[in-house]
């Protein structure tokens, strides 16, 4: 039989409600209650904006970092880079910017001794190592390695 949670954010009167099969763990249970009251208020304070605009800003950057949680979670560290890429544009940082943070980002791991620590923060596997990134567009004149 399923088992239910349920949120209510004081302020606004807006509820949420978790219906499904839940872990017997005490400890499972306090994060489900305690991921659905953070959601609630989440959207009671995104329901709160007074303009649309607003409003549709707020719901944007909740989804993209609920999306960035999930890939992470699931360890999809292709799609986590594709999601903050992604956001950084919509920012108006441009590729060329990115890069320059990331070579800068690579030159301040390296005089610090910080080999092992790109590899302990995952950046090896963001191509944070190659000079050339895992996004660099290939030069015509140079020979593709792949």
């Amino acid at each position: 039989m399923p088992q239910q949670y349920v949120a209510s954010d004081s302020t606004t009167g807006l509820q949420v409600q978790v219906t499904g099969e839940f872990p017997g763990d005490p400890d499972d249970r306090v994060r489900i209650a305690r991921t659905t009251n953070l959601f609630t208020r989440l959207m009671a304070t995104v329901l709160s904006a007074s303009n649309d605009t607003g409003r549709r800003e707020r719901f944007r950057a909740i989804e993209t970092q609920l999306e960035v949680a999930e890939a992470l979670i699931r360890g999809d560290m292709a799609e986590v880079q594709r999601l903050i890429r992604e956001t950084l544009r919509s920012m108006g940082i441009s590729d060329e910017q990115l890069r320059e943070v990331e070579q800068q980002l690579r030159e301040q791991l390296r005089s610090i001794g910080g080999g092992g620590l790109a590899g302990m923060l995952g950046l090896d596997e963001l191509g944070l190592d190659d000079p050339d990134g895992p996004d660099a567009p290939e030069e015509p004149d140079r020979p593709s390695t792949a």
